[in-house]
């Protein structure tokens, strides 16, 4: 039988999310190749990279909105032990472009990927906003719980005292303790590269005392 060690009020969960357009995509891209040497490793990554630059300028993307990694240089080999052969030296190097003209972004990947960055690891969508919006999920998650506890406690005959208890809570947690799956998916889309929306999600704990 269940029971209430320590009884002191009432504790209740709210949760709230908020959608929006988004606004911003990010692009991870790679350069990625292997060849006989070190050097003509190099050599082909670092006109692969120029291109691939030179192709986002043409798009209108500023460096500053590129991050990018060194080469990186590494002997690659096949198979193990004894029966273990070298393939040749593999190059690369790795970026993250944002841009806010999702109406070109697929033209921007294909020209990415022709300019010679074959490998495209994720696109990521977002909004420029994001605070504000975690912002208002919160808001909304305190509703949910102060409209959960007044019904509690019309029901149960007693009046909701003044909050004596706040605590952050993992959206995502709540999801997985209530319904077996999150309190809202992955953003949805709609087509190739539609974003759909982005959905930002919030949870709280309150605690309130009951007056008479």
């Amino acid at each position: 039988m269940a029971e209430i060690r320590e009884p002191w009020g009432l504790s209740v969960l709210g949760a709230g999310n908020v959608s929006a357009e988004p606004r911003v995509a990010q692009v991870q891209l790679a350069v990625d190749l292997l060849a006989p040497s070190p050097k003509e490793a190099f050599e082909q990554a670092g006109s692969a990279v120029a291109r691939l630059r030179t192709v986002l300028r043409e798009h209108g993307i500023p460096d500053s909105e590129v991050s990018g990694s060194r080469l990186d240089l590494t002997s690659q080999f096949d198979g193990y032990g004894g029966e273990r052969t070298f393939r040749g030296y593999r190059c690369v190097a790795q970026y993250t472009v944002q841009t806010e003209d999702l109406d070109r972004l697929e033209l921007l990947i294909e020209d990415a990927v022709e300019a010679g960055a074959n490998r495209v690891d994720e696109v990521h969508f977002d909004v420029l906003d994001k605070p504000a919006m975690r912002d208002e999920a919160r808001r909304r998650a305190v509703a949910a719980a102060r409209r959960k506890a007044e019904v509690y406690a019309e029901t149960c005959g007693v009046k909701l005292g003044p909050v004596i208890h706040i605590q952050d809570v993992d959206p995502e947690t709540v999801g997985r303790r209530s319904h077996g799956g999150r309190l809202g998916g992955d953003p949805e889309t709609d087509g190739a590269f539609a974003p759909g929306t982005v959905r930002v999600e919030a949870a709280v704990l309150l605690g309130f005392s009951l007056l008479p």
